[in-house]
């Protein structure tokens, strides 16, 4: 059975990925390399996989379902992804804030707003109570100095985002704390907020959280940018026509510049992450990474 396009898309985004920071900073790519399996906990969910973005990144993790969680043992050093919805022991969710507290790198996803942060994060961002429906919607990025995201999405760049049915819309309560990273007009007329995805300190750690899933994203054909094909979109980025071939290996040929470029956000955003907390561990241990 052929692979589902958006799975050939994370596949082409990855080595795009990689092809873009080999070129414009190796020792970024070096630090990704180093990474290990304990580095990065990833909390089962039923309605998101973010471990599976990493499999297809090539990403190390540790995979852990919630009872186990429970009586894990985490450091300050690593970074915890929490998949939607969250639903997690009053236990657990002590510990993360203990975890974030001590220097500790969170990453949570849409219904883990109100199951996670509301619960061991008050005060800081909630739920608005006005769910989504099925639908994309174009996001736009904020934070352009960020080394990876301002890089590889750039200005020319039309991301989407796909809100799964009954996503939570972001409400920021501590507009001092809370850093909105990515925007989309397009959530805020039609349920009232527009964070995507926002970040905020807490202690000696970091939270960061995002509207809907990472896992399999999916595109509107709204342009006709949107719909050509991906191989005009990887000459946009650099890919020299030479290299074409082990994109068409991946599928490329196979896949519209709208599948291509939503897969691109989701992998560089969650990339961005792990590049921070190490950049942060690094800091806080005195180490160099």
């Amino acid at each position: 059975m052929a692979d589902n396009p958006m799975k050939q898309a994370y596949r082409v985004a990855q080595e795009l990925l990689k092809d873009s920071i080999r070129r414009s900073s190796p020792e970024t790519l070096q630090i990704l390399e180093n990474i290990r399996q304990a580095d990065v906990v990833v909390v089962q969910g039923q309605y998101d996989r973010i471990q599976d973005v990493l499999e297809i990144s090539g990403m190390p993790y540790t995979l852990v379902n919630a009872e186990r969680f429970d009586k894990a043992e985490l450091r300050p050093d690593q970074i915890v992804f929490v998949n939607c919805p969250g639903q997690l022991s009053g236990r657990a969710i002590n510990k993360l804030e203990v975890f974030v507290r001590e220097g500790g790198f969170l990453f949570t996803t849409d219904w883990a707003l109100r199951n996670v942060l509301q619960m061991a994060f008050p005060g800081y961002v909630e739920y608005n109570d006005r769910p989504t429906r099925d639908e994309v919607v174009r996001i736009e990025l904020l934070e352009r100095d960020d080394p990876l995201l301002g890089t590889v999405l750039d200005a020319n760049d039309d991301p989407q985002w796909w809100l799964e049915s009954s996503s939570y819309p972001i409400r920021v309560l501590n507009k001092e704390q809370v850093k909105i990273l990515i925007q989309s007009k397009e959530i805020e007329q039609r349920h009232g907020e527009a964070p995507v995805l926002v970040s905020f300190p807490y202690g000696e750690g970091v939270v960061y959280h995002m509207i809907s899933h990472f896992y399999l994203q999916r595109t509107e054909t709204r342009t006709a940018r949107h719909a050509a094909p991906s191989m005009t979109y990887l000459a946009s980025k650099g890919v020299a026509e030479g290299a074409f071939e082990k994109y068409e290996k991946l599928g490329a040929e196979e896949l519209t510049t709208g599948q291509l470029e939503s897969a691109l956000s989701s992998n560089t955003i969650i990339l961005a992450a792990l590049l921070r907390h190490k950049a942060r561990s690094g800091k806080a241990t005195g180490r160099d990474e």
